[in-house]
Order: structure tokens, then C-alpha cells, then sequence
């Protein structure tokens, strides 16, 4: 067979180009399928922090067997450098074809089968093995291209390679996410590896490609192309059908922003559900139960000027718009797609009480640490009603330096309220944060009341919707040095306390806890418990 007699004679390819022009172009094959590389791997890694959640764990998971298998690859790939043509073509149609639909599969799995983590090990050890491929047969192809020393190829590939690394890494959350999203990406970005690769053999290597294995790479291309458009056409009404099954029929809004996926669900106000990211944020059932036991014990006092941190939905200004002596409230909320829904979405603004018409309330679309920087002057009430501290992403929002932040934002008497994530479920989780309160230089006095179960959608037939069991909501009521007892002391819901053993049980637990994410400061200092 010609291309391997020409590989195992180590003559030079029968190039359609001059070799500086073909030395050139496997560089550029390179850049292209290094980028198309990487984006598979943040898109693994993106896609299973949405599903499974802990982005820290999950990216870990997927970094750690990626780079195992590419050793596999690389070992592997000793048995195709005799035919080093034919195998490059063959792996990047593979690679292609896996890489491009693994965020489809990952997304079904967890849809319809409630879990993905097994298709993650699978697809990051499969697509590991065929990258890790690439770099010896590129080699073997280069050197046949332009004979120039191993050392000289091997510097302009590894090049090539973290060059096309680098423009893959920031096209995927600057380009492919915003513009095409995370499935659509992952099968564009197939589609440009199977054309890249394909073009470099069928073109420049053609030559030194019997008949049989020109047919063989061409069909296998064309299919993988074929799959991966098919598959983008299809994609909204799987997309649907994949929505229905994680949150059921009534799927009313499904926007994917520059931070988060948002769905809403519910036909009126009674059973309207805001899921972000997957995670029910609002059940109109019983949101007020979480609202009510956030809000207003915090209220007890001063509140002339009352600071919500998140709170995009709306719900969490309704309760402190109730007090007339309210002159002022600043919500400041990250992503300005759930506020604008808050704002134009007839049932969750029904169910808002149209607090963003309100003129003592002011919108501010920041990052909340950093906008805590700067001098807004002082708060009488700051209300923390951020994403769940057990997400990862939210970490820093949790930190003792972010309260120590709000603790020189609130005013001499003011008082903060931070939602500290189930207490029951769990315990370490709150009582960590409970400590970063403590570190940031406030008192705090913990409380829970029960509700159903804000946690990741789930679809009927696996124990979700309506029923699913409830659990508590954990809150932290925080003043600067000292307890505010008092406060607690409020009308409204009468929160259930946490004393005696159960304070102490917890302290001691969240001595050794240790979240993924956290930042060091977080730790919980060995006196802690002594005063619980």
C-alpha cells in the first residue's frame, strides 16, 4: 500500500505544495485542532457543573482522566505512525464526531436517565485518548513534509498547538457560548475539527493515500459532517423535548445568558417556578415562607436604607417595599436577564408585587464583591439573597472577606441577613458560612424554617415536582459585634432557633469542613466553638 511503503521507506511526502507552504498548513491543522481540542474540555467541564454541580470537583474529574488518556493516546498512536496519514484523518473524524456531540449525550443522559457523571468519565477518557493521538502522528507528518531536525518540529508543533490552545480557551466563552450556546457549540466546533483534518490529508497528503484509504477518510468526513448538521438542525426541538423531561410540560421561558441558564415554568402565578442553572430558585407555592423568614427579622430596627444583594427575581424587595418607612432600597443583581423578566414576565411580576416600579428602589447590574468596594455610604439592613453557598461558582459571596465588606457598608446599628443554604441537608455547608460571618467581625444568631426543597429539578418519575419531600431553609441574622438577640424578637414568621446542643453539634462539625472553593479565610478558627 502506498502510504505505508512511503511512511516506512522515512521518504518525503509527494506533496501538491511546496514543503515550506505544506509545513505551513500542518501548523495551521494543528492551531485548529488544538483549539477545537480545548473546547471540548471546557465544554465538558461547563456543561457537567450545570448538570452535576461543584464546578471544582467536576472540572477536576475531567482534567485529571483527560490527561491520563492522552498518555494512553500517545501511546497508542506508536502503531499508526507507519500509516500516519490515513490514522491523523481517521482520529480527527473520531475526535470530531465525540467531541461534537458529547454535550448532547451528556444533557440527554442526565434528562432522561437523572445521571451523567458516568458519560463524563467516558467521554473525557475517549476524547483524551484521541488528542493525545494527534501530537506523534502530526510529528511523524511533519518531518515527512519539511526534513528539518526533531527538535525544530517539535518546537513549532507544541507552538502551533498552545497558540491554537489559547484562541479555543477564549472563543468558547466569548464567541460559542453567546452566540451559539452550549450545545450548538460543541457540534460547530466538531464540525470545523472534521473539515480541518480532513482537508490536511485529503489535500496535501493525497498523494501518499492508496485509493481504498482516500474513499475510507472521505466517507468517514462526510458521515461525521452529515451526523453533526443533522444534529444542529434538530437541536431546539431536543433541546425542548430534553426541558420538558428535566422540569416538566410547562416550560414557558428557557434563556440562556451570559451567566446562567434561566426557565421559567407555569402558566399564571400560583405555579409559576424560576429555575436557574437547573436549580429551582422560586416556587410560588411557598416562596413566601423563604421571603418572609429572610426579610423581615432582619427588619426589626432602623431600615431606612436596606441594600439587597441578588434578589433579581423581585421577591425579596416586595417584603421590604411593605414597610412605608422604607426610603430607599438598592438591589444589586448580577444578571440583568432575571431582573428584566422580574420587570416584563406578567406572573412573575404578579407575583413580585411590581417591586421594580417602585421609585425607592434602585437597580444596579454589578458584581456584588466588587460594588462593595466602592463607598455607597451605610445601610441600615443588608439582605445576602445569593445563589446557594453549596454552588461553587458562589463561593466568594460566601468568603469572610465579602462580609467583612458588608460589615463596613452597615450602619452602626444596621444588621445583615445571609441565607446559609439548608441546615438539614447540609450542616457543614451552613455552619462554614456561619463561620465566615463570624470572621468578617460580625455576631450572628442562626435560624431555619421548613419549606419545600429549593434544590435541582427533577423530573416526576424520579422523585421530583410536587413530590418531592420538603427540607429547611437555613438563615443567619448577623449585627457588628454583637448578638442581635432582639431582632429576632420581630413580628412576622416566627423562625424556629437553634440552641444548646444543636448550636454546639454544629460549630464542632464545621471545624473540620472544608467546601470546594472556599476560600482559605472561610476556615473555621479552632476557638470558634468555644463560644457556640
Amino acid at each position: 500500500m502506498i502510504d505505508q511503503q512511503m511512511s516506512l521507506r522515512g521518504g518525503a511526502a509527494r506533496l501538491p505544495v511546496r514543503p515550506r507552504t505544506g509545513r505551513l498548513l500542518v501548523l495551521a491543522a494543528v492551531f485548529v485542532c488544538a483549539a477545537c481540542g480545548l473546547v471540548y474540555e471546557l465544554e465538558l467541564v461547563a456543561l457537567a457543573s450545570y448538570l452535576i454541580g461543584d464546578s471544582v470537583t467536576q472540572a477536576s474529574v475531567v482534567l485529571s482522566v483527560m490527561v491520563f488518556a492522552m498518555g494512553i493516546g500517545s501511546l497508542l498512536a506508536k502503531r499508526l505512525r507507519c500509516r500516519a496519514a490515513v490514522g491523523f484523518g481517521l482520529i480527527e473524524a473520531a475526535l470530531a464526531l465525540i467531541g461534537g456531540s458529547s454535550a448532547l449525550v451528556l444533557y440527554a443522559s442526565f434528562a432522561w436517565l437523572g445521571d451523567s457523571q458516568y458519560a463524563l468519565v467516558g467521554f473525557s477518557l475517549a476524547i483524551g485518548v484521541l488528542i493525545g493521538a494527534e501530537i506523534p502522528l502530526l510529528m511523524t507528518l511533519i518531518q515527512r513534509v519539511d526534513r528539518q531536525d526533531a527538535g525544530g518540529a517539535v518546537a513549532d508543533l507544541f507552538a502551533a498547538d498552545y497558540v491554537g490552545a489559547l484562541v479555543g480557551g477564549l472563543a468558547f466563552p466569548f464567541l460559542l457560548l453567546p452566540m451559539l450556546g452550549q450545545l450548538t457549540g460543541a457540534l460547530f466546533t466538531g464540525a470545523v475539527n472534521a473539515a480541518a483534518g480532513g482537508a490536511l490529508v485529503l489535500w496535501v497528503f493525497r498523494r501518499d493515500l492508496s485509493p481504498r484509504s482516500r474513499w475510507l477518510l472521505v466517507l468517514a468526513n462526510v458521515s461525521v459532517i452529515a451526523v453533526l448538521a443533522t444534529a444542529t438542525v434538530l437541536v431546539d426541538d431536543f433541546e425542548r423535548a430534553a426541558r420538558r423531561a428535566v422540569y416538566g410540560d410547562q416550560v414557558r421561558v428557557a434563556v440562556q445568558t451570559g451567566v446562567q441558564e434561566v426557565v421559567v415554568t407555569g402558566t399564571d402565578r400560583d405555579s409559576l417556578g424560576l429555575y436557574l442553572d437547573g436549580r429551582l430558585r422560586v416556587s410560588a407555592r411557598d416562596e413566601y415562607r423563604y421571603h418572609e423568614a429572610l426579610v423581615h427579622p432582619a427588619m426589626n430596627g432602623p431600615r431606612a436604607r436596606v441594600l439587597i444583594l441578588g434578589g433579581g427575581d423581585g421577591l425579596a424587595a416586595r417584603e421590604v417595599l411593605r414597610y412605608e418607612d422604607v426610603r430607599a432600597v438598592t438591589v444589586v443583581e448580577l444578571d440583568p436577564a432575571v431582573t428584566r423578566l422580574a420587570r416584563t414576565d406578567p406572573a412573575l411580576s404578579e407575583l413580585n408585587g411590581h417591586a421594580f416600579r417602585d421609585p425607592r428602589l434602585t437597580l444596579v447590574g454589578a458584581d456584588a464583591f466588587p460594588w462593595l468596594r466602592a463607598d455607597h455610604g451605610r445601610y441600615d439592613v443588608v439582605i445576602s439573597d445569593l445563589p446557594d453557598p453549596g454552588i461553587t461558582a458562589s463561593t466568594k459571596l460566601y468568603s469572610a472577606e465579602f462580609y467583612g465588606l458588608i460589615g463596613e457598608a452597615l450602619a452602626p446599628d444596621g444588621r445583615l441577613v445571609v441565607h446559609a443554604g439548608p441546615l438539614g441537608a447540609r450542616p457543614q455547608t451552613f455552619w462554614t458560612v456561619e463561620a465566615s460571618v463570624r470572621a468578617g467581625g460580625l455576631a450572628t444568631r442562626p435560624y431555619r424554617v421548613t419549606g419545600r426543597y429549593a434544590g435541582f429539578a427533577a423530573s416526576p418519575d424520579r422523585g421530583g415536582g410536587e413530590d418531592r419531600g420538603r427540607e429547611d431553609w437555613g438563615f443567619l441574622l448577623a449585627a457588628a459585634g454583637r448578638a442581635p438577640q432582639a431582632a429576632l424578637a420581630a413580628g412576622g414568621p416566627e423562625p424556629r432557633s437553634l440552641r444548646g446542643r444543636e448550636l454546639r453539634e454544629g460549630a464542632r462539625a464545621a471545624a473540620e469542613a472544608r467546601l470546594p472553593g472556599l476560600l482559605p479565610s472561610t476556615l473555621i478558627h479552632p476557638r470558634y466553638w468555644e463560644d457556640a
